[in-house]
């Protein structure tokens, strides 16, 4: 079966994650990612992961992990012959992805209505740290700036450890998931009324968005949200646990549950103890629960109370690292990870499945420049024209 975006074309001219995240997200729902990239150099991350020797080849692990599935296509667009070809592409595509500084697009003369003018129906998404305007608006960024602005390095780890930065870079994933739902969006609109539309995507107002718990607590409650590292702050007992062996997350977010639990670690007592017996009571005794529920937990290992506190309706699971998870039979099952065995590279596919066709990616990660002469001579160049453009570095 087709995949909802079958049939779009979508100029990827972004880098590194932000932007290729979102590509990446759009070419798993089935369109045509054609990633244009710097003759000689491409992406930056095609140099950046743990193996030396793929990123020396152009092919390294950060790049891998979200351009499978799209095309190659070098051009010099500081070259007037280079933006010539980009527009060529433009008058045949739905989509135009970038990720550079606010204002480098129209000093390359390919802003959106430069663009626009050339296919109305063009949908151009920016994204940057700020947005296109703004006090902040010429700033560069990264993920580890916009954590810390937004926030997010604020509520992450404890008293003693935050600010903290997330493990993974959450400001640029987020930006890029907001990118590809706002693309999509206005994707269902364009092919409703033949008009495109500016897209900007500012990834600092992407992760506040995405922080809504901990800001409507602030907007609405005028509660300054603190760190609170491996515990819930809607809910008591809620975060990890020490065990005999091993580390356990249960969310006992609801009185059944705590019961359940009282009953199961061998406290029933706790039910009738006014420290416990209520939502909001134990949210304020969380330090006394806590204690008491892990010198109970400490008789057995995470496995063990894990399948015990599941079977009874307790939601539990233990801590794992990213190895364990990836070995684990659930994402094994599901077939979550695509193996290109030739290219020796393996990625996620889509945090989803769709009921009628398989989201996942369809070819390994393009070599650099793969799909240009491809592109060239569908554009009608010849040979010897095609020669000449790579012989000047336009290509």
């Amino acid at each position: 079966m087709k995949l909802p975006l079958h049939g779009i074309r979508v100029l990827d001219l972004s880098n590194v994650l932000a932007g290729p995240f979102c590509g990446y997200q759009l070419s798993l729902m089935g369109a045509e990612v054609i990633k244009i990239e710097v003759p000689g150099e491409g992406d930056l991350a095609r140099r950046l992961g743990a193996d030396p020797q793929a990123a020396a080849r152009r092919m390294g692990a950060s790049f891998v992990a979200v351009n499978a599935g799209k095309q190659s296509v070098t051009l010099n667009l500081k070259d007037p012959r280079g933006r010539e070809i980009l527009m060529r592409m433009v008058g045949e595509s739905d989509v135009l992805l970038e990720n550079f500084r606010p204002g480098v697009m129209d000093r390359l003369e390919l802003s959106y209505d430069v663009l626009k003018a050339i296919n109305p129906r063009i949908v151009y998404c920016a994204i940057s740290g700020f947005g296109k305007d703004g006090p902040l608006a010429d700033r560069p960024a990264y993920d580890q700036i916009i954590q810390g602005m937004s926030g997010a390095m604020s509520v992450t780890g404890d008293e003693h450890s935050a600010p903290l930065r997330v493990g993974f870079p959450i400001s640029d994933t987020v930006g890029g998931i907001t990118a590809a739902f706002a693309i999509a969006a206005a994707l269902v609109d364009a092919v409703r009324t033949g008009a495109g539309r500016m897209i900007d995507v500012s990834m600092l107002e992407s992760t506040l968005a995405a922080m809504g718990w901990v800001v409507s607590n602030f907007l609405n409650a005028g509660v300054k949200p603190a760190p609170m590292g491996n515990q819930n702050f809607t809910a008591a007992p809620s975060g990890t646990f020490r065990t005999g062996d091993g580390l356990i997350n249960i969310a006992a977010n609801e009185d059944k549950q705590f019961a359940s639990l009282c009953r199961i670690v061998g406290h029933p007592e706790w039910l009738g103890d006014p420290r416990f017996n209520d939502r909001h009571a134990r949210k304020t005794h969380r330090t006394e629960l806590t204690g008491a529920l892990e010198a109970a937990l400490a008789s057995r290992s995470a496995a063990a109370w894990e399948q015990e506190l599941v079977d009874a309706g307790v939601p539990a699971g233990l801590v794992l690292d990213v190895p364990a998870i990836l070995a684990h039979e659930q994402i094994e099952t599901r077939r979550f990870v695509t193996r290109f065995d030739e290219e020796g590279q393996s990625v996620t596919r889509a945090g989803f499945r769709l009921s009628d066709a398989e989201v996942a990616p369809q070819s390994p990660a393009p070599r650099l420049a793969q799909h240009t002469r491809a592109w060239l001579e569908r554009l009608g160049y010849d040979a010897s024209a095609i020669e000449t453009l790579h012989t000047e570095g336009v290509v």
